[in-house]
């Protein structure tokens, strides 16, 4: 398998072309560029080390032959002589060795080297790598000892440290930090996806959680992908409001406002609502610091503050002076 014959052929003619046809394992097989589709057809020889490729069965339907061979650096040279063209497709690894060894060719001046050509025959799309991560969390689920066995309600507290985490990453403006939290908290739903597909009642996958979320992001915005106009980021919180109010068929402004999130947090979000719907309800004229917490969180979101990044950063700021007075001492 790892020879390849070539024809004697006159030296004069060249030394010919080798193109290293790579393609993406996220794209459907047999989606290739028309440059790709050009250099197969017009290749003397075509190459595969894997026999099993996925693009093979697409490439022969096409009238391509492809000859199942793993070449040497050497090997590919001598194929290539006389002018040829050579198309080597890509195996998932990219071919290293051939690759390497070519490159050693070149670099010792001794061999007349053919022309070569890296051609990506297909290329992913924005989001691809997401399939990555669904076959990722497959194996996992499938193979681990411990990921095998969670549940949803085991699975909660970690999904709520993960969001703390990606705002810590965000106040702190640590990019890389960022990046890897939003990577922490982008696995907690495919997770939760995951194990969704195993509910013998309502079973569910990943595709439906996109799919749901699209369909209320176009449906929530008319005036992107409808007729209605917005010009402004308050008419825009209208429409939102207004197709919210109706998918929900709500019998309270407060039907759907999640109890237990943190109460600086749940306060401001009662207080929106009440805002938002026009209705005049004070705070409970009470005593004790609880409705004073109340109030003030209520003050602060009518004055366009987060009662909890507000009360975060005072206390990171508590912290810091607690530190500088333990250095002092």
């Amino acid at each position: 398998m790892n020879a390849i014959s070539s024809e004697a052929v006159p030296e004069a003619a060249g030394p010919g072309r080798v193109v290293l046809l790579t393609t993406s394992h996220r794209v459907a097989p047999g989606l290739l560029s028309w440059p790709a589709w050009q250099a197969l057809h017009a290749a003397d020889r075509v190459l595969c080390a894997d026999g099993a490729h996925p693009q093979l069965p697409y490439l022969r339907e096409a009238g391509i032959t492809v000859s199942e061979a793993a070449p040497t650096a050497e090997e590919l040279v001598d194929a290539c002589a006389g002018g040829r063209t050579v198309v080597v497709v890509a195996t998932g690894e990219g071919e290293p060795a051939l690759t390497d060894g070519l490159a050693r060719l070149a670099g010792s001046g001794r061999v007349r080297m053919p022309e070569l050509e890296l051609l990506p025959a297909s290329y992913d799309l924005p989001g691809a790598r997401l399939l990555d991560l669904v076959q990722v969390m497959d194996r996992i689920r499938a193979e681990c000892p411990w990921s095998s066995q969670q549940t949803h309600k085991g699975l909660a507290k970690h999904g709520i440290e993960e969001v703390y985490e990606l705002v810590e990453a965000i106040e702190d403006g640590d990019r890389d930090e960022l990046r890897e939290e939003l990577g922490d908290v982008l696995l907690q739903v495919v997770f939760h996806a995951r194990i969704a597909e195993e509910d013998p009642d309502a079973p569910f996958s990943v595709d439906d959680v996109a799919a749901t979320i699209v369909a209320k992001l176009i449906h929530r915005h008319p005036h992107v992908f409808g007729d209605a106009t917005a010009s402004t980021p308050e008419e825009v919180k209208e429409h939102w409001l207004r197709t919210k109010a109706v998918e929900k068929q709500r019998a309270s402004v407060t039907d759907g406002v999640p109890l237990h999130q943190p109460a600086l947090a749940l306060a401001a979000k009662l207080g929106s609502r009440v805002r938002a719907a026009g209705l005049d309800v004070p705070p409970p004229a009470e005593e004790g610091i609880g409705y004073e917490l109340l109030a003030a969180a209520i003050r602060a979101e009518a004055a366009g503050t987060d009662p909890e990044a507000a009360l975060r950063a005072a206390a990171r700021a508590y912290r810091d002076l607690i530190r500088e007075t333990e250095g002092g001492h």
